[in-house]
C-alpha cells in the first residue's frame, strides 16, 4: 500500500455512518448484508447509504456483488490488514517486540461496540 492508498481508506472509515456500515460488514462475516438491510439498520436513506457504500467500495475496504435487483455487501478485511500492514511498517524503532500486544489483542478480541 501507498501513501494515498492509505489516506482514501483512512477517509472511508472517517465518517460516523462508514465506520458503522464496516463494522456490521465485519460482523455478518460470509454472509454480507444487501444495502437494503443496512439502511434499514442504520435507519437511513438508501441513497445515502449508497452513496457510502460506493465511497467503502472505492477504498477497497469492502466489495459488492450482484444479487438480481439488490446487490450484497462484504468486508474486505485485505483492504484493512494492508492498511494496518502500512501503518505498522518498521513499527516501533526496528522493535516489532514493542507492536506485537497490539497485535495479540487483535487476534483475540471481539469487535467492540
Amino acid at each position: 500500500m501507498e501513501k494515498t492508498e492509505a489516506i482514501t481508506t483512512l477517509s472511508a472509515l472517517a465518517h460516523d455512518m462508514r465506520i458503522d456500515i464496516f463494522r456490521m460488514l465485519i460482523k455478518a462475516g460470509e454472509g454480507g448484508l444487501t444495502a437494503g438491510d443496512i439502511a434499514s439498520a442504520l435507519q437511513a436513506r438508501p441513497n445515502t447509504v449508497s452513496n457510502n457504500l460506493a465511497l467503502l467500495t472505492t477504498s477497497g475496504l469492502i466489495r459488492p456483488q450482484r444479487e438480481g435487483r439488490s446487490i450484497r455487501y462484504f468486508s474486505r478485511m485485505e483492504g484493512m490488514r494492508d492498511l494496518l500492514a502500512y501503518l505498522m511498517e518498521e513499527c516501533c524503532g526496528g522493535r516489532p517486540d514493542l507492536c506485537q500486544p497490539v497485535l495479540d489483542q487483535l487476534a483475540t478480541s471481539p469487535p467492540s461496540d
